[in-house]
């Protein structure tokens, strides 16, 4: 795509199996890269599903000049497709809470400073649908501001390494849908570069990325709050003066527990 820049993090391996060709696809969040994959906490979805497959070969022959733009069905793909589809999914949840079904919407970003993104994400917390944000950097939205934002809540972890995932959870209805992908919340990622969301099916990779999301959130865990007028609040300890959990040492436990067992 002529000046667009390819910020995706995309892997596609074919091969031949038992007379049939068979297609390995890796989308994930982070850069191949030896050096920052040591320092920066990033998801990875490593898939042989038929569906990404097709959709990936797809991209990369739009992506080489030998295919006209396509349609996608397992990917959501920037330059149009990851703003249409994530304001989308914010009017989905909308639409469910009015009807009484569950609904909350949860963001995992770098920054967001989109300006519709941030309108869309006030609509549902105005419409009375929760909203939690976890980003690591900039941030123009507002939380807690009362007949705007009293919805959203925002936090954000600095650590040991640098929170780098971009992660995209809606409740759907009590039938969550969960996107992982290289895009954050700036005009470049959604309107400048060529991005890719993919949704997560595996219920065991949406519990564990719900996990995740939940523990990085808890009020015993420490972290930076976003208040009302743009102030980060730090929270160390708790009211009694113990120090709150470290999140991230939580999930290099959890993962080394998974690794042993």
């Amino acid at each position: 795509m002529v000046g667009l820049k390819t910020h995706c993090k995309l892997a596609l391996v074919i091969r031949q199996e038992a007379g049939q060709l068979v297609r390995y696809c890796h989308i994930g969040t982070g850069n191949y890269n030896p050096k920052t994959a040591r320092v920066y906490e990033d998801f990875g979805l490593l898939t042989s599903r038929e569906e990404v497959g097709e959709d990936l070969t797809k991209l990369f022959n739009h992506l080489s000049g030998y295919a006209p733009e396509a349609k996608f069905k397992t990917l959501l793909v920037s330059p149009v497709g990851v703003r249409e589809g994530l304001t989308e999914l914010i009017d989905q949840e909308i639409g469910h809470h009015a009807a009484g079904k569950k609904s909350g919407i949860d963001i995992k970003v770098n920054a967001l400073v989109d300006e519709g993104i941030i309108d869309s994400l006030y609509r549902a917390s105005r419409a009375g649908v929760p909203v939690r944000v976890l980003v690591r950097g900039m941030c123009a939205l507002k939380p807690g501001v009362k007949g705007l934002s009293e919805n959203i809540r925002v936090r954000s972890i600095l650590g040991r390494y640098l929170e780098h995932s971009r992660v995209f959870r809606f409740e759907g209805g009590g039938d969550s849908k969960i996107y992982i992908g290289s895009a954050d919340m700036m005009h470049r990622n959604l309107d400048r570069r060529v991005e890719v969301l993919v949704r997560l099916i595996e219920p065991e990779h949406i519990d564990r990325t719900q996990t995740m999301f939940s523990l990085a959130m808890a009020d015993d865990v420490a972290g930076w709050d976003l208040d009302p007028d743009g102030k980060w609040i730090r929270k160390q300890f708790d009211s009694s003066g113990v120090a709150l959990g470290d999140f991230q040492d939580a999930v290099m436990h959890s993962i080394t527990a998974r690794q042993v067992s």
